[in-house]
């Protein structure tokens, strides 16, 4: 569980130091002043021994980057476990549930008998007065 925190800050290093190393780097003659007719003035670490220093680290960091992702994502897929790993089941009920008793005064009075239905008027028979 430790080891896993020590290899993610190790990783979040290697990956700013990636960033650092790659924006440090010198475009290949695509820089502004190379479009006006400016030389390349403007090197950190001289005409070509910088770019052979930042090659190198960009390649270390790199497969650095690669590696912590496969050994980050081994690691991780196995988990730290789960907080309710280990603990037991929580006992199942004893007897089911009942459902609730009835009331024993109703309060309520059922609703009375529905009207018969008379049938529908056709045309031979007349419609019966309306009361």
């Amino acid at each position: 569980m430790v080891l896993y925190y020590i290899l993610t800050t190790f990783y979040v290093l290697v990956c700013l130091l990636l960033l650092l190393v790659i924006l440090l780097q010198q475009g290949k003659g695509g820089d502004m002043a190379s479009a006006f007719g400016g030389g390349s003035s403007q090197t950190a670490f001289g005409a070509r021994g910088g770019a052979t220093v930042l090659t190198k680290a960009t390649t270390v960091l790199a497969v650095l980057f690669m590696l912590g992702a496969l050994v980050l994502a081994i690691i991780g897929q196995r988990g730290p476990g789960s907080l309710v790993s280990g603990t037991p089941a929580p006992p199942a009920p004893k007897a089911p549930a009942s459902a609730p008793a009835p009331p024993a005064n109703p309060t309520v009075t059922p609703p009375a008998a529905p009207a018969p239905a008379q049938p529908a008027p056709t045309p031979e028979t007349p419609a019966p007065p309306a009361k």
